[in-house]
């Protein structure tokens, strides 16, 4: 009988990583930290805060599964502690809880958990109606005494010229299946001129 591997119960505390962003996408960024290229995995939010800089400190969440060791960064501290309370929510997984934080603003997250509004958090892909609920009845009172949601970045920027290609690129590896993806970016596309590309990406996850 083949033994089953046993992990240590203590996670290495990696509060935050800080260094040359070497590549910057808006599901992860490389960032090398004397010649070793750490990969983190990050929202929208993060991204639209850090697609402009060339440095950047990111407080982590370091994430450890028997087949995987992963690292989750948020330019906020305020959206890591967010990060933090929604994966503490059963049936909530890290990739389910950036789909959140990349999906809602932190005001919308924010409003639809103080005033229970189940379709609101239903409407981010992968979480349906129980989840939502126990998202708001965990989260409620919380949210209510501490101000954890810092305000947002400004999405702002120039548009990519590879604008449809990097939206692809991020929706399917938020686990969109890509003929859904690539459809409903033309649709919007079509109907909006001059889009950046995480409003692009926000707007596209609303729909499939």
């Amino acid at each position: 009988m083949r033994k089953s591997r046993r992990y240590p119960k203590e996670q290495p505390v990696i509060n935050f990583v800080e260094g040359e962003l070497t590549e910057k996408l808006p599901t992860h960024v490389i960032i090398n930290i004397h010649g070793i290229g750490y990969e983190i995995k990050i929202s929208l939010i993060t991204y639209a805060q850090i697609k402009a800089l060339d440095r950047v400190r990111l407080y982590t969440h370091f994430h450890v599964k028997e087949d995987s060791h992963t690292l989750y960064g948020f330019y906020d501290y305020s959206e890591k502690s967010r990060f933090r309370d929604l994966i503490g929510i059963s049936g909530v997984g890290p990739s389910t809880a950036l789909m959140v934080l990349s999906s809602l603003s932190a005001e919308e997250l924010q409003s639809a958990i103080i005033n229970a509004n189940v379709k609101v958090i239903q409407s981010v892909k992968g979480i349906g109606g129980k989840t939502a609920e126990r998202i708001i009845l965990e989260l409620k009172d919380k949210i209510k005494k501490e101000d954890l949601l810092g305000k947002v970045g400004d999405f702002s920027g120039p548009v990519h010229n590879t604008l449809k290609n990097q939206a692809l690129s991020a929706l399917t590896t938020l686990g969109i299946a890509k003929p859904a993806a690539e459809k409903t970016i033309d649709s919007i596309m079509s109907e909006h001129e001059d889009l950046r590309l995480e409003d692009l990406i926000k707007l596209a996850l609303k729909r499939v």
